[in-house]
């Protein structure tokens, strides 16, 4: 029996915030019914995207706007744990199933609203995506280009993972106590937060922060990363794999003095070896090193496979495992269902 066996969760978002929030609710046992509009979610026309952020749920096609749909929902949410929504501020109130309605008919339930910028404050009107988000974060570096299609979208990861912490506080919370709460999570706050933590780069001079850490290009037109950062010891191997063991010595406070010479020293080192040779030198030696790989040589890495990533997700547990990888649900194929018991 999963973690959150048992926990009942009315998925109404769409696209990858939301859905990938209720995905890692849904891996540790979470009961997700997903409500898609008439016609489904756009996401469904990209199927290596909505397939990948919507295993373990159920699906039904609820349209909001008729009276019998409208109903529906406010059924299922009345005897649901968690709502999650992420339409535009005031849509969903507009639609019927704002949080004061449905706090009204249930209690107890958590109420999860994820939008750009948030419920209130003077961007919350406004319209974005994952680059507008991250650059009003200050999380693009000020010489930042158009992101490609397959770029990482960080504040949709940031946020979705954040709100399934959040959801998982607020259900211990209101187990309890019988109150629910109001989630109001912003994606560009998460962002900010985060940003807020790091001091703010004065200067890029092409060099890591320290000798030893950064991206490393290979003769073989690949790339290395490197993590050295004050280990003594980290830095002495990493010399003695690449051959410059004239600097393994050098200790950390003098080595922030002399970044250009000695991280141009690794530089220079790596790019007379391929890939494959620097890594595996640089691991021999016990240095920090990871090969820079493409999406499709992740997917083919051991280690993911070993540890059941792309199956199961980034968390492991011992006495309650999460669920392997599961059916992708058709559109409306859950029609006329309603929340499952709990196992045991």
């Amino acid at each position: 029996m999963a973690p959150l066996d048992g926990l009942r969760v009315l998925d109404l978002t769409m696209w990858r915030p939301g859905p990938y929030a209720t995905l890692l609710l849904a891996r540790l046992g979470a009961d997700v019914i997903k409500v898609e509009p008439p016609g489904g979610e756009p996401m469904r026309m990209f199927r290596g995207h909505f397939d990948a952020l919507n295993r373990h749920k159920r699906a039904m096609v609820l349209d909001l706007k008729s009276e019998e749909g409208l109903a529906r929902c406010r059924e299922l949410a009345a005897e649901a744990e968690v709502f999650v929504e992420g339409f535009r501020p005031g849509v969903a109130d507009r639609l019927g199933v704002g949080h004061e309605v449905l706090r009204g008919l249930n209690p107890a339930l958590v109420y999860c609203s994820i939008s750009g910028y948030g419920a209130e404050g003077p961007l919350s009107d406004v319209p974005g995506h994952d680059v507008n988000y991250r650059a009003y974060a200050a999380a693009l570096p000020p010489d930042a280009v158009s992101p490609e299609a397959d770029e990482l979208p960080v504040a949709d990861m940031a946020a979705a993972t954040t709100a399934a912490f959040a959801i998982t506080a607020a259900c211990l919370k209101a187990r309890s106590t019988g109150v629910g709460d109001r989630i109001d999570l912003g994606m560009a706050d998460v962002l900010a937060d985060w940003v807020g933590t790091v001091p703010e780069a004065t200067q890029r001079s092409g060099a890591g922060p320290v000798p030893g850490y950064g991206v490393y290009p290979t003769k073989d037109g690949q790339k290395i990363t490197l993590g050295v950062v004050s280990e003594d010891r980290l830095w002495a191997a990493t010399c003695h794999a690449l051959g410059i063991s004239e600097h393994a010595d050098v200790p950390f406070i003098e080595r922030l003095g002399r970044i250009g010479e000695l991280d141009g020293a690794v530089t220079e080192a790596v790019a007379k070896l391929t890939r494959a040779e620097a890594v595996r030198v640089l691991s021999e030696a016990g240095a920090p090193v990871a090969p820079l790989l493409s999406h499709a040589e992740m997917l083919a890495l051991d280690h993911f496979a070993h540890r059941r990533v792309h199956e199961e997700g980034p968390v492991r547990t011992t006495v309650h495992p999460p669920l392997p990888g599961g059916p992708v649900p058709g559109l409306d194929e859950h029609r006329g269902q309603t929340w499952r018991r709990p196992a045991g």
